[in-house]
């Protein structure tokens, strides 16, 4: 079957409407005028309403508590002169407004993007309702746990001077209570650990997802206006960002899945006899069309060709050292991988000539979402080296790594075939 630029750009509209109306976030697109354009079914929901009609054409000030309409209209009319990606209200609470009235906490990561039709911004809103309780919840704790303190204190005042019978027993006491005191400290650290995770994932995911999205939304609205066959170029132009564009969000949400399937034990080692030198041949092959302007890769192998390991893990996390390399490295770079095996020993080399990492980035490399410092403004979602570790690891595999800034990276990669 052949299917038209129409039929194509049709299904690749279904898929961003799919995006956009499925996301687990409230989004939000307004023009230059503060009126609402397209708001999703998500953010319906939080706002109480059932159709977007109740929505578009109105200002946006219909979602934001009166109190705080002439504030806002300021900071828009500020955002519209310099427009950025952005989380909105830093270090203030912000609050939105239902259809019934009823306010509730909300937190806001703005972005933009222009068009024929003018400049448009795009809010991603959620609702912090329940991360507000959990804040005041662990800061009532906190309070409980300093009166706490403060009573133990007053206690031992008064407990020396009781009588020497008696400091067996109030010995006895003060151990009980803490033991109670670190056990309320471990399930406070507990709580901010999964709190720190989930923030760290909503601003990761609001920032990734964003920018694919904004690519889809203005291409869309630019391929409708080519209807001209002499426009055929434009239209497949724009077609090829939308589908660059799906495609970088399936990558993230493999990566996202990769990462339940690990935690649930659902991805193990399958082990098998292939030819290393020929497999990392045909992935450098393949990387090789990504690479920078005038970047290069090298691949040498030395030993035995044939190996014992699961080809498939490996492959991935091969994949992802070179993706590394390569976003992490100048152009013109070289970039070079060695195999090596000896006995039943197989070790694996990736080195760039990139922007290294930090000693204190080091620390944490291999962490769930750690992004380096200064890798801030190069897309990634961090989770990349965390899945190469468990990768290696169910292939009862060591990897180690050597970095210095603006000198480049190396990992070391080590088997022990069974």
């Amino acid at each position: 079957m052949v299917y038209t630029s129409a039929h194509i750009l049709l299904k690749e509209k279904e898929k961003f409407e799919a995006l956009f109306q499925y996301a687990s976030m409230g989004i939000l697109v307004i023009n230059e005028k503060s009126e609402i354009m397209l708001a999703n079914n998500f953010l319906l929901s939080q706002f109480g309403y059932e159709k977007a009609e109740e929505l578009v054409g109105k200002k946006v000030e219909a979602l934001i508590p009166s109190r705080y309409h002439h504030n806002h209209t300021q900071h828009l009319t500020n955002y519209s002169k310099k427009p950025e990606r952005r989380p909105m209200g830093i270090g203030k609470d912000l609050f939105g407004i239902k259809k019934d009235g009823t306010e509730f906490p909300v937190e806001i990561s703005l972005s933009h993007y222009g068009a024929d039709e003018g400049s448009f911004a795009i809010a991603f809103i959620i609702d912090i309702t329940k991360r507000k309780e959990i804040e005041n919840a662990v800061l009532q704790q906190k309070e409980q746990l300093a009166d706490i303190n403060l009573k133990i204190e007053e206690l031992n005042d008064a407990l020396e001077q009781k009588v020497e019978l008696r400091t067996q027993q109030l010995q006895e006491t003060l151990i009980q209570l803490q033991t109670s005191k670190e056990e309320l400290t471990k399930a406070l650290s507990k709580e901010k650990e999964l709190s720190d995770l989930k923030s760290r994932f909503v601003s990761m995911a609001s920032h990734e997802f964003r920018t694919p999205l904004s690519t889809i939304l203005s291409s869309a609205s630019l391929v409708a206006k080519y209807t001209e066959t002499a426009q055929q170029e434009n239209r497949d132009k724009h077609i090829h960002r939308i589908k660059s564009s799906v495609n970088n969000l399936t990558d993230l949400l493999n990566e996202f899945l990769s990462i339940g399937k690990i935690e649930d034990g659902k991805i193990t080692a399958h082990y098998a006899q292939f030819n290393i030198k020929e497999m990392l041949g045909v992935v450098c092959a393949e990387m090789q069309s990504l690479v920078k302007h005038g970047q290069h890769i090298n691949y040498v192998h030395h030993g035995e060709e044939n190996v014992c390991l699961d080809p498939s893990l490996l492959r991935n996390v091969v994949l992802n050292l070179l993706s590394n390399a390569i976003k992490f490295s100048p152009e013109k770079g070289v970039i070079e991988i060695n195999s090596t095996t000896k006995e039943k020993e197989i070790t694996i080399t990736v080195r760039d000539c990139g922007i290294g990492i930090s000693k204190e980035d080091q620390e944490h490399l291999f962490e769930r979402f750690f992004r380096g410092t200064n890798a801030a403004n190069i897309q990634g979602t961090g989770l990349g080296l965390h899945i190469v570790s468990k990768y290696i690891e169910l292939m009862d595999g060591q990897i180690a790594f050597s970095s210095e800034l603006e000198k480049g990276t190396e990992f070391i990669i080590k088997f022990t075939m069974p």
